[in-house]
């Protein structure tokens, strides 16, 4: 009767592992062909939020953008800068998280212009 349950436990743990491999194997499949889609401007994303420690889609989530506008986040970053301000009740901690989103939202605006302005340029040669 032992043996029997752990020939089970084994053939068990063997299904489990080779499921568990097979969607290693796809994750990083899907995750290369994702960077290459990206390209350099997915490099480069990918370092500003390794910098600033925040990921693009929750810089816009704090600052409530849904689109990349100077005028926007500037707008959202100062009401929420001053809603969240210490003296008046607000929290330091969402305070920083916005000055945080803010800059993680800057360093994308000017890598999409760096992004930008090659692209003009070819367009002027041709």
């Amino acid at each position: 009767m032992a043996r029997y349950l752990a020939q089970i436990i084994v053939v068990g743990a063997q299904v489990v592992g080779r499921a568990f491999a097979r969607a290693l194997q796809q994750e990083f499949a899907a995750s290369q062909a994702a960077a290459k889609a990206r390209g350099r401007t997915g490099q480069q994303s990918a370092a500003a939020s390794s910098i600033t420690g925040m990921s693009l889609q929750e810089a816009q989530q704090i600052l409530n953008i849904s689109t990349l506008t100077p005028e926007e986040i500037q707008k959202n970053y100062e009401h929420l800068f001053k809603v969240n301000d210490k003296s008046v009740g607000g929290s330091f901690y969402i305070q920083s998280k916005v000055v945080r989103a803010k800059e993680r939202l800057d360093e994308e605006l000017s890598i999409q212009t760096q992004q930008q302005k090659p692209q003009s340029q070819q367009n002027m040669e041709t």
